[in-house]
């Protein structure tokens, strides 16, 4: 008789499996239309095994929300320290960006086309997404042109905003710009506003 028991995975592994099922499921239905047992079934595991390991079908959606939107802040932190030369930084940011939407399609959906936008653990998160990209954003430009907080910070929200909404235009309405073309025409479109405040040491 054949053995349909699943394979025991150390703990770490087993959550990671899950996840990834998880993301792919949630990608394809939704999240409303996503049962616990579609989970189970696209990772090969019984029910049971999957709630170990997550105690509700939102603390799974949201430990994956957690994921993505760690990945999409690195990526902007990594890219806003790849130079000091403002024009390539604005270049490295909206490149990274975009290539984020582009590459992580399941990340994308979880982030920037939730339907739960509504749920307050959910809303909670994605505006500390905004919150920490903008901070990260408004650190360089107020080191650079020692505006007052408060106003780099509003430029900060500003490119972020423009990032995200054009990247999730892009993505979904491509209508032939390849996403090297998307990233540059934004980041050229930044680059010519966030120019007009200098670097106080001139360069």
């Amino acid at each position: 008789m054949t053995s349909t028991r699943v394979a025991r995975l150390p703990r770490d592994q087993r959550r990671s499996q899950l996840l990834a099922a998880a993301g792919d499921v949630f990608t394809s239905k939704g999240y409303h239309a996503t049962a616990m047992d579609d989970i189970a079934d696209a990772a090969g595991v019984s029910k049971p095994v999957l709630y170990q390991h997550f105690g509700s079908k939102l603390e799974l959606y949201l430990s994956l929300l957690d994921e993505a939107c760690d990945r999409l802040i690195g990526t902007v932190e990594d890219a806003l320290a790849t130079t000091d030369v403002n024009r390539d930084r604005v270049i490295a940011t909206m490149t990274a960006f975009y290539g984020f939407v582009s590459e992580q399609r399941a990340d994308f959906r979880l982030v920037f086309e939730s339907d739960l936008n509504g749920v307050p653990e959910v809303r909670d998160r994605l505006d500390a997404l905004v919150s920490t990209l903008a901070d990260a954003v408004a650190q360089v430009i107020a080191e650079d042109t020692h505006l007052p907080a408060s106003q780099a910070r509003l430029l900060a929200v500003s490119m972020v905003g423009l990032a995200q909404v054009s990247a999730r235009y892009w993505v979904t309405e491509p209508r032939g710009v390849s996403q090297a073309e998307a990233a540059e025409l934004v980041a050229r479109l930044a680059w010519r506003g966030i120019r007009g405040f200098p670097r106080t040491d001139g360069s």
